[in-house]
């Protein structure tokens, strides 16, 4: 089927004949190129409406790399960027320009001067307003909603501060810090009605939905009895993407003189590219006039003896645990996220199942004391499977690593079932085995009673099963950024008790307990070897936290 063919297919007023084709050709790579890939497609698979009528009106606080990356994602049809936010020079140009460090950069990252078909930034200037501290945004009448992709410690306070001058929110994830920050932003989007969504995208990935109906709908990989998640990269010292050079860095003036005399010299054809890399270096370069320290960035001594300026902080936040969260809040909540989808399919419809214990060790065995992060993880935890409540043998067990120095496997989710295998790889592909045979081609056929069952064919030791790749050639899946900014957006446009984002806050707060528990059994090995996650925790109402910090809505820091 082509992508054409598939929106002729789904052009078809019935939405749910829409997914049930979708869901069945996808197991055997019919729709590779047209519906797996999501590409404009996600209003009809998932259910809310081609458009909002009049754009939301929305405001961006924080511009960085994954705020970038939403920009870039997001649909005109849908939201409308009126402002952005942020205290560096670096972040405000690539907002505006797009990441020309690489051309998988400016894939990611085109810039709404590309989005919006602007010529020069002055012109995009007249339509989106600049702000410094996001404060000042909030203030900003002309903005209905505000997407957050702050460092994680400013999520709780943004939020909440935007919520009560009466805009609605999608942040970033992880939801919050802590666990009373999450239900601190819980409590104050019900006392103020404003809709509170969080950005884990994995829940409007046409991808992760069919995987969905494959174990719970379809049933073809049996019963679930185990999954293994991983998320390795290849950082070392001085490759590290989580430690950028500080604009104040020899190598960048280095670089930019190289640069510059390059462009003296440089064929017509290759002047413009140069122009623009030229222009973003000296823009991050301008970054070392922020007065960090302004905006509550902290100095610290470092456990190598080095010291750490404010800037660095901001900078490099991910390092620290004042304004990080670590492996498991950067990359652990996405993949935990999705085997709690997956083991909460076994139990139905609607069912969100809560892990039951985490065990966990974590080290710094690669990089120096010159951050708190551990650099390796890794985390098991047991599930409720179906039948647990008769009988307490029955789990799931979940198995996670992410690891720093080596990128071997890359990241994926490995499900395990008693009739089959499912394997899903960087976003990316989705490849179905039957039992364990990794060498045998599956399709999808019907048993005697009409069910779908694994039909398999001998593939002569070749290749795998792979059952579909998402997008085909040239046309990679939607990760499902775009589609959760749609339907919130949608929501927000078409306001009633039903229409609730998929990752609301009730959900949301789950990824966040599972993450930073995790931090804790991390933190605590010798006294917390094994963590039983308490039903509390996962209640916006309940004032029980893992941290035993009591939620307030009444601090200081939320105050407008």
């Amino acid at each position: 089927m082509t992508l054409s063919e598939a929106q002729k297919q789904i052009g078809k007023e019935n939405f749910s004949d829409a997914v049930a084709v979708t869901r069945r050709d996808f197991l055997t790579g019919a729709v590779a190129a047209g519906i797996a890939s999501g590409a404009g497609l996600g209003s009809i698979y998932f259910g809310y409406g081609r458009s909002v009528g009049r754009p939301l009106r929305v405001g961006f606080l924080g511009t960085g790399d994954e705020g970038g990356v939403l920009l870039g994602a997001h649909n005109p049809d849908y939201l409308n960027v009126v402002a952005i936010a942020d205290i560096r020079p670096y972040n405000v140009f690539r907002a505006f320009h797009g990441d020309v460090s690489s051309p998988t950069a400016s894939t990611a990252r085109p810039g709404l001067m590309a989005k919006y078909k602007w010529a020069t930034e002055d012109e995009a200037r007249k339509t989106v307003k600049v702000y410094g501290a996001y404060e000042d945004l909030l203030a900003d009448k002309d903005v209905e909603a505000v997407v957050i992709a702050l460092p994680l410690h400013l999520h709780a306070e943004a939020a909440i501060k935007a919520m009560r001058a009466g805009k609605h929110v999608l942040t970033e994830k992880l939801m919050g810090h802590s666990i009373h920050e999450c239900k601190e932003m819980g409590r104050v989007a019900r006392e103020t009605g404003k809709i509170l969504a969080t950005g884990h995208q994995r829940h409007y990935s046409i991808l992760y939905d069919n995987a969905v109906h494959t174990i719970g709908t379809a049933k073809l990989l049996g019963d679930l009895h185990s999954i293994r998640a991983q998320w390795h990269r290849g950082n070392l010292p001085g490759n590290d993407s989580w430690k950028p050079p500080m604009p104040d860095d020899d190598s960048l003036a280095k670089k930019l003189a190289g640069w510059k005399k390059d462009l003296a010299s440089a064929k017509p054809s290759d002047i413009d590219a140069l122009t623009k890399r030229i222009a973003q270096l000296e823009a991050q370069i301008e970054d070392k006039v922020v007065d960090a320290a302004a905006y509550g960035y902290t100095p610290m001594t470092l456990g190598d003896g080095s010291a750490r300026t404010p800037l660095q902080e901001l900078i490099r936040w991910r390092l620290w645990n004042r304004t990080g969260g670590g492996l498991m809040a950067e990359l652990g909540s996405h993949q935990l996220d999705a085997a709690g989808i997956f083991v909460s399919a076994m139990h139905g419809p609607g069912k969100k199942v809560k892990p039951l214990t985490v065990t966990a060790v974590g080290n710094r065995s690669i990089f120096p004391a010159d951050r708190e992060v551990d650099d390796h993880v890794y985390c098991m935890y047991e599930y409720p499977a179906p039948g647990y409540e008769e009988d307490k043998n029955k789990k799931v067990v979940v198995t996670y690593s992410s690891i720093n120095g080596n990128g071997f496997g890359d990241y994926g989710e490995v499900v395990l079932g008693t009739k089959g295998t499912l394997v899903l790889e960087r976003e990316q592909e989705v490849m179905l085995y039957k039992g364990a045979a990794k060498d045998t081609r599956v399709t999808v056929a019907k048993a005697k009673d009409g069910t779908p069952t694994l039909d398999t064919t001998e593939s002569g030791g070749g290749g795998g099963a792979v059952a579909g790749k998402a997008g085909g050639e040239g046309a990679p899946p939607s990760r499902g950024y775009t589609e959760e900014m749609e339907h919130w957006a949608w929501c927000i446009r078409n306001p009633s008790p039903e229409n609730q984002p998929r990752c609301k806050p009730e959900v949301a707060i789950a990824d966040a307990v599972i993450a930073l528990v995790s931090n804790i059994a991390l933190a605590n090995p010798d006294t917390q070897p094994r963590i039983t996650f308490k039903p509390e925790w996962f209640d916006i109402a309940s004032d029980e936290t893992p941290e035993g910090v009591k939620p307030d809505v009444t601090r200081e820091r939320y105050k407008t």
